[in-house]
């Protein structure tokens, strides 16, 4: 079953992320920002295939968060997806320099959100099975 960390200060978004990805079949743990999100990966006895993050968090946000992630050569394989409010070209092009390989903007289609995750997923998959 693949797993799937949620990174989201707002416990309404996590929830509706957590419920639509465990419908579908995911294992999904949560995180309530980067600094939490970081800690975790960082503990953690099985990394998750994907992470699904917000751009606006306390502490440490979305982007500093995913170059945290890509800087850590045993987290850098890991899917991402940025799930954010923040949806002008600007901030896409932040988020895809950071290392995102997906953005999602909110408010977003549910089975928009489950169809990303599982296409990077897929998609990182392919590049371990071709490493």
């Amino acid at each position: 079953m693949p797993r799937v960390l949620v990174v989201d200060d707002t416990p309404s978004i996590r929830f509706l992320i957590r419920t639509n990805l465990e419908l579908a079949g995911f294992e999904v743990e949560e995180a309530v920002d980067g600094v939490d999100c970081l800690d975790r990966l960082a503990r953690a006895e099985t990394l998750p295939d994907v992470i699904t993050v917000d751009v606006m968090m306390p502490r440490l946000d979305g982007v500093a968060t995913v170059s945290a992630i890509r800087a850590n050569p045993v987290t850098r394989h890991i899917a991402v997806v940025m799930v954010s409010t923040q949806g002008h070209p600007a901030d896409i092009q932040r988020g895809t320099r950071a290392g995102v390989d997906a953005y999602v903007t909110k408010p977003f289609d549910p089975d928009f959100l489950v169809l990303t995750v599982r296409d990077v997923l897929d998609r990182s998959n392919e590049r371990d099975d071709s490493a």
